[in-house]
């Protein structure tokens, strides 16, 4: 049995997926789902990247992914500071999950896992993304609907329709 296998068969392991998820997108969702599947239990990591300007704050950023995941008895959300590796040992987990959805996220993505084994013990699973998703990002998504295109009707394949709301009220306030 290989190491993830024995990994996700314990019903002690946690997992983390972090991200910043402004906002939160089909591909997070699916990359969570998909999470919720391998692992007994999911902890959906809400923190800032001093490297974006957020549009909402932690507490609107929790409050929609909470909403999506209702129903996932396993995952639960939760808003961090720091480092990624100190939230998940500080929620006792011992994986942290990333969605990949090309080789640049791979490469980067490369890098974080390597400190946070080293330094953190925290082993990182990547998961692929899937093929409706692999090119959506929050930050295109962000642009889309700042240059108006928030009624796009393909733009609602990108995002839940209770974020599409959110980022049209954010965004377009006098629409």
């Amino acid at each position: 049995m290989s190491e993830v296998e024995s990994m996700s068969q314990s019903s002690h392991t946690i997992a983390v997926f972090p991200g910043t998820f402004d906002p939160v997108t089909f591909g997070h969702v699916d990359i969570i789902r998909r999470a919720a599947r391998l692992f007994p239990r999911v902890i959906v990591g809400v923190g800032h990247n001093p490297e974006k300007s957020e549009m909402f704050d932690t507490t609107e950023r929790v409050q929609m992914i909470t909403e999506l995941v209702l129903g996932m008895e396993q995952v639960c959300v939760k808003s961090y500071a720091g480092l990624t590796m100190e939230f998940a040992r500080d929620e006792g987990a011992t994986v942290i999950v990333r969605g990949i959805r090309d080789s640049v996220d791979l490469r980067a993505e490369l890098l974080f896992a390597n400190a946070n084994y080293i330094v953190g013990s925290v082993e990182t699973v990547f998961l692929m993304t899937s093929e409706q998703t692999a090119l959506t990002s929050s930050t295109l998504i962000k642009q889309i609907v700042e240059l108006g295109g928030a009624n796009t009707e393909r733009l609602a394949d990108l995002v839940p329709p209770s974020v599409l709301e959110r980022l049209k009220a954010k965004l377009q306030p006098n629409s």
